[in-house]
């Protein structure tokens, strides 16, 4: 009877050893362990869903199974398919219920100059010359965003514009490398705060990596001729900045840059932001940026673009699945080395757990619109408007003669 109570009790504790919750379950465990742990229990199909970000769009009738399958790392939300906070926490809640290993998904959306709230834009942001009233606008962005289930924003765009003919302008903060620099920070600390895992806080995307706003002759998507020098004395500043205020993220751009598609780019990508800078965070395409990598001309099909788009340093694939659909194959083929892949993943967790959603996937607030347009919110949306104002000396064009018979605002 004593050696099978014994026996008993040691089964006993042998189950209860194999209950315990795995260590990148435990909040307390340190980043690196939990990204390690999570990491050697995915299966190379999980691995690469966490690079997967789809389109979220309301008649996807397959969303549900992709995202308990674990093919789906995160999801953008466009303006025209806007996501209720209830349908967000419901598609969570079957990422961290019904997925085998409970990752969360991350939610992402162009959160640019307000969210509900509305500001200047962010042309007009850096005319008021005040960085200070800049971050207080991204702080009050972030906390209605995330109040309604936004966990990052694709901004600020820090591209350094100096064609006016570029149609992107009125995104970021001019033609000066300072200014974008110092208002970029702004927006990022306004963003994520301290700890970008708070309530209310969301992560910081800074986008385009590199050399978008440098479009010859202002034409969106044209090609760039930038030396190494126009890249680090012009346009890589702004991004540096962002990077040392604790970006998230860095989105990578849609041009070539000198010959080389931005978002295959070893050089900007991977030498300059993560050895040079030690930036450990995520790489995240533009918008079906990866597969235009054919129309640049440096890949025959889907699966070489998304080798060299995943080789250079793009870690997520916005809304194209080449990622998904290929890359399983590359693999086994011994075309693309698994190490990238799990480097990939690993930055892409990293941010996960830095933004806190592990611990806290359903971050939506219970009463999102008692956050929304609130007296603080209007009182500096009013104020950064009056700061914004540019004042013209009047060289003789008022008064306006009382010959003209029509009047073009643009």
């Amino acid at each position: 009877m004593k050696t099978f109570l014994l026996t008993v009790a040691a089964c006993g504790l042998l189950l209860a050893g194999t209950a315990k919750e795995p260590l990148y379950r435990d909040s307390s465990a340190p980043l690196a362990e939990r990204v390690d742990d999570l990491l050697s229990r995915m299966t190379l199909r999980e691995k690469l869903g966490q690079l997967s970000q789809p389109l979220y769009r309301s008649d996807d009738t397959t969303l549900d199974a992709r995202i308990t399958r674990g093919e789906v790392g995160s999801l953008v939300v466009a303006h025209g398919s806007a996501l209720a906070p209830a349908e967000r926490d419901r598609l969570q809640r079957i990422a961290v219920e019904r997925s085998r290993l409970g990752i969360p998904v991350l939610f992402g959306f162009d959160v640019i100059h307000g969210y509900r709230t509305l500001f200047p834009i962010p042309l007009g942001i850096a005319a008021s010359w005040n960085p200070e009233l800049a971050e207080a606008s991204a702080r009050i962005a972030a906390s209605e965003a995330s109040a309604c289930g936004i966990d990052l924003t694709f901004s600020p765009m820090v591209d350094v514009a100096r064609d006016p003919r570029w149609g992107r302008i009125s995104e970021g903060s001019g033609e000066d490398v300072l200014l974008n620099a110092v208002f970029g920070a702004a927006l990022v600390r306004g963003y994520q705060g301290d700890d970008p895992s708070k309530q209310g806080r969301i992560g910081a995307c800074v986008k385009h990596f590199v050399g978008y706003g440098a479009a010859l002759g202002g034409r969106d998507y044209q090609f760039t001729e930038l030396s190494e020098r126009a890249l680090r004395e012009t346009y890589l500043p702004p991004f540096k900045a962002c990077v040392d205020a604790g970006a998230v993220s860095v989105m990578s751009a849609f041009n070539d840059i000198s010959g080389t598609p931005a978002s295959a780019n070893a050089l900007t990508l991977d030498r300059i932001l993560r050895k040079e800078w030690g930036f450990d965070g995520f790489v995240l395409s533009d918008w079906n940026a990866v597969t235009e990598l054919q129309e640049h001309g440096i890949a025959a099909d889907g699966a070489e673009a998304a080798v060299k788009a995943l080789t250079a340093g793009v870690d997520m694939e916005m809304t194209s699945d080449l990622y998904l659909t290929t890359l399983e194959q590359s693999v086994r083929e011994k075309r693309l080395p698994a190490a990238l892949v799990d480097r990939a993943v690993r930055a892409v967790l990293r941010v996960k757990f830095r933004l806190g959603l592990f611990d806290r996937p359903f971050r939506s607030h219970p009463e999102p619109d008692r956050m929304l347009l609130t007296p603080e919110a209007r009182r500096t949306a009013r104020q950064l408007a009056a700061e914004s104002m540019v004042l013209l000396k009047n060289d003789g064009v008022l008064p306006l003669s009382p010959d003209l018979r029509s009047i073009t605002v643009t």
